[in-house]
């Protein structure tokens, strides 16, 4: 041993000290000493992350931040509103800060007309100020008797029975 250290003592090396790598692989391993197989105790980009973490730098980067939230008013329609509310009235569209819902009846569509700015606040404080500015309350939809492409101006259906 006291040999080994005398030779590296001779070559003007420290005992026990490897020599860095280099790109010929003589003198240590192989590897490009910039990249390394771990990544140490402190922060590093390739450390195992949470994947809620990813999704938002993910959709941060890819410009999807309007679309996710927009789409939060719509997953969590019934946490934001109420059972009650939510059970009589659905988001149909949003489109510029303007929420489209569709009441179950007229009758709900005036009581949500009455309650709109308190709905209004819900939402904001659920998932953020800006996402819906105004809503538009429609009641229920009847069934068309329209048919094909062309229409004939008139009274419709109820013209022929009689």
């Amino acid at each position: 041993m006291q040999a080994a250290r005398e030779r590296a003592a001779a070559r003007g090396h420290e005992p026990g000290v490897r020599k860095p790598a280099t790109r010929s692989g003589r003198g240590g391993s192989a590897q490009n000493p910039k990249r390394r197989r771990w990544s140490g105790p402190g922060f590093d980009e390739r450390d195992p992350q949470p994947l809620g973490r990813l999704a938002s730098r993910m959709a941060t980067q890819l410009g999807w931040t309007d679309q996710l939230t927009n789409g939060r008013v719509f997953g969590q329609w019934t946490r934001l509103v109420g059972e009650e509310v939510a059970e009589h009235a659905q988001p149909v569209a949003l489109k510029d800060g303007e929420l489209t819902v569709r009441a179950s009846s007229t009758a709900w569509a005036t009581q949500l007309r009455l309650l709109q700015r308190q709905l209004l606040a819900k939402i904001a404080a659920g998932v953020g100020h800006g996402v819906v500015k105004r809503m538009r309350i429609q009641g229920p939809t009847a069934p068309s008797w329209r048919k094909g492409p062309r229409h004939v101006p008139g009274r419709g259906p109820r013209d022929t029975y009689g």
